[in-house]
Order: structure tokens, then C-alpha cells, then sequence
């Protein structure tokens, strides 16, 4: 049974590029560009892990973080962020987040990462 894959990013081409990469791998991906339509597919569905990105419309990363720990669903999670690396290491007081990485990243260390976390 093949892993599914939530990846959450207001930016189309980051969603675009993870789906190809991860859908590559042989990943099933599914895409949200929102926290509140991360939250509605988290409360829908089962996912082996969240790529989750710190700023988003609406409902920001963390924000979509407290509410899956408040509700407790557990999911691990990678963090993405453009921001200053401090902010989006606020994050990882969430048991759930296993890496925070930085944007622009490596497509080679997202699959690393990916394999070492979800199989």
C-alpha cells in the first residue's frame, strides 16, 4: 500500500514540484493551499505524513499544528518555511514535527528526508 503524502503550500509551483517528486517516488500525494483546507483533508482522510509550510493563508502552519495536537491527531510533519529559521523552529515544540526546513531546499535532501520518515 503505497504511503500517502499531505503537502500544504500557498505557492502552486512548490505543491507542483513536491507532488511530481514525491508521486515519482511512489508516493500518493495529495495538495492543499490553505491551513484550513489542510485541516479539512487531515479530518477526511489518513496521511503518513504532513509537509506543512510555516506561512500560509487563513490559517498558518502553527496555527494548523495546534489544532491537530488540541484535537489529537498525530501525523509526523516536515515544516517548510522562507522565513527566518528562528520563527519556523517555534514549530517543533510540536512532537509531531520531525524536520523544519528551509525554502529554497534541496529536492534531493525533501526525498531523503521523506524515506527516513515515512518508509
Amino acid at each position: 500500500m503505497k504511503k500517502h503524502i499531505l503537502v500544504v503550500d500557498d505557492q502552486p509551483g512548490i505543491r507542483m514540484l513536491l507532488k511530481e517528486i514525491l508521486t515519482s517516488q511512489g508516493y500518493l500525494v495529495t495538495t492543499a493551499e490553505t491551513g484550513k483546507e489542510a485541516l479539512d483533508s487531515l479530518h477526511e482522510g489518513t496521511f503518513d505524513l504532513l509537509m506543512l509550510d510555516y506561512k500560509l493563508p487563513v490559517i498558518d502552519g502553527a496555527q494548523v499544528l495546534e489544532q491537530l495536537e488540541q484535537e489529537k491527531i498525530i501525523v509526523p510533519a516536515i515544516v517548510m518555511s522562507g522565513l527566518s529559521e528562528n520563527l519556523a523552529k517555534k514549530s517543533e515544540r510540536f512532537g509531531m514535527v520531525k524536520k523544519v526546513i528551509a525554502k529554497p531546499f534541496n529536492v534531493t535532501d525533501i526525498c531523503e528526508y521523506t524515506k527516513c520518515i515515512v518508509g
